[in-house]
């Protein structure tokens, strides 16, 4: 995403990285939109990202950020065998001490592929400065899938650095690798990976942001977003029998108006068995200026039809399966505490939104109850005024076992699961959600700000299990 922003106002760092005072539980399902909690406790922080398999595991790798600015602070790299539950690995490419990736510089959305002639690793992204007024495409290279990364700088095409902002990557079934940006433009790279030799599309349409691509059978579907800063938009694809076109404009993927699930394109997985592949969207839920601990990700299976491309359902928990048709959505089944429920304590003014929604604005109000169970899970009402929840869990002694930061922001009413808890031992416990007085926005060249209207935060139900 090209972010034109963004002013550099430190922000309280209130829950700006959960942390387990207790080794964390498993996850049983990818819930979408929710924070995710590495095996540290820690936020998984990986946005911009994209995925690789290795040798029966999956590696994860994407922006690593701060709560106080869009500067760049590293890559991260993770790994998972079932997409699931994510070891955090390194952080794959540290900030340098100097230089195009130094201090007050940014970098964004991190792509790594294996080279097949060589058998490194390449990790492109998006370099610049905090103004966005130095873009190029970068690259870094490493023997080991982990890292460490060394930044060779800009990737250059015809002796010259590529001059744009969003990329993204493609590996082709032959093993041939390219770098896509924003507008259309495709380049194919080079035999060792580290430099260009030809450009295969050139942009076709303004703006086109986030580029991702994949190929089923003969045919490639190209992804991307519309041009609105860090704000969420329906994004949209094109397909075409060639990298090099003619590309069809297909529309959007996802309901119009949902905004793409509240998400912005980074890549496509595909998820290959013997019986069939499953391509998996990855999106970012961006939050500005939380980006460590409030942005999430909305991960979904798409629906592939011939030349259509389908996400016509928001599946809120669900697992990978086989094949596209072996996609388990996971019941999300227990003990249900409606907002109304004396199970639920609230301090300060709490507003009765709908029959079914309590809501506050007032910084330091909170909700809290106590359960006995394994997880909990919140459903709140997101909406254009919300604002950002401190969630905090406590286990029977009072200890402090996990806390993080939801972002309870949406362009319309919404409904959605917010907060999903690991696995815990079975046993009683304290959740308390808290009004933390901010809100998510972006401010671009011209200072206009938009975002949130408000720091409302709410509570719809609240599930044991």
């Amino acid at each position: 995403m090209a972010k034109r922003i963004a002013p550099l106002t430190l922000v309280l760092l209130l829950f700006m990285q959960p942390a387990f005072a207790q080794a964390p539980g498993k996850y049983n399902a990818i819930y979408s939109g929710t924070p995710w909690l590495d095996d540290k406790g820690n936020a998984v922080s990986a946005h911009g990202a994209n995925i690789i398999k290795e040798k029966n595991r999956y590696y994860l790798f994407g922006e690593r950020h701060s709560d106080t600015s869009n500067a760049f602070v590293g890559f991260n790299c993770y790994s998972s065998p079932d997409l699931i539950n994510w070891t955090f690995e390194s952080i794959a490419l540290p900030q340098q001490p100097s230089g195009k990736l130094g201090p007050n510089r940014v970098g964004e959305r991190a792509k790594v592929m294996k080279c097949p002639a060589t058998g490194e690793f390449i990790m492109y992204m998006h370099v610049d400065t905090i103004g966005y007024k130095d873009q190029f495409v970068g690259y870094a290279t490493a023997k080991r899938i982990t890292g460490p990364y060394l930044f060779k700088g800009p990737l250059l095409f015809n002796g010259k650095p590529i001059k744009k902002w969003d990329m993204g990557t493609f590996q082709d079934k032959d093993g041939t690798g390219y770098v896509l940006l924003h507008g259309g433009d495709i380049y194919k790279l080079s035999n060792d990976f580290t430099s260009v030799t030809e450009q295969v599309n050139k942009a076709m349409e303004r703006g086109f942001e986030s580029p991702a691509i994949f190929r089923k059978d003969s045919l490639y579907y190209f992804l991307g977003s519309h041009l609105t800063g860090w704000e969420r938009n329906d994004n949209y694809y094109f397909t075409s029998r060639s990298l090099s076109g003619p590309w069809t404009q297909r529309g959007t993927f996802a309901p119009a108006g949902t905004l793409t699930w509240n998400s912005q394109t980074t890549f496509v997985l595909p998820i290959e068995s013997e019986q069939d592949t499953l391509y998996m969207f990855m999106g970012d839920r961006w939050s500005y200026p939380k980006q460590a601990s409030a942005a999430t990700y909305v991960w979904q299976p798409f629906t592939v039809q011939g030349d259509s491309l389908f996400l016509p359902q928001y599946l809120p928990a669900w697992k990978p399966g086989a094949s596209n048709s072996a996609v388990t959505a996971l019941p999300i089944t227990g003990e249900t505490i409606q907002a109304a429920d004396q199970k639920i304590a609230y301090t300060g003014e709490w507003k009765q939104d709908t029959l079914a929604v309590r809501s506050a604005a007032i910084k330091g109000n909170t909700f809290t109850t106590t359960f006995t169970g394994t997880r909990i899970l919140l459903y709140s009402l997101a909406r254009p005024d919300g604002g950002y929840a401190g969630i905090t869990l406590r286990n029977s002694k009072d200890k402090q076992i996990l806390h993080a930061t939801v972002d309870m922001y949406s362009q319309y009413p919404t409904s959605t699961l917010s907060f999903a808890s690991p696995s815990l031992p079975r046993g009683t416990y304290t959740l308390q959600v808290t009004v933390l007085g901010e809100n998510w926005y972006w401010t671009d060249k011209r200072n206009g700000r938009t975002g949130s209207k408000g720091y409302n935060i709410s509570v719809e139900k609240i599930i044991v299990e």
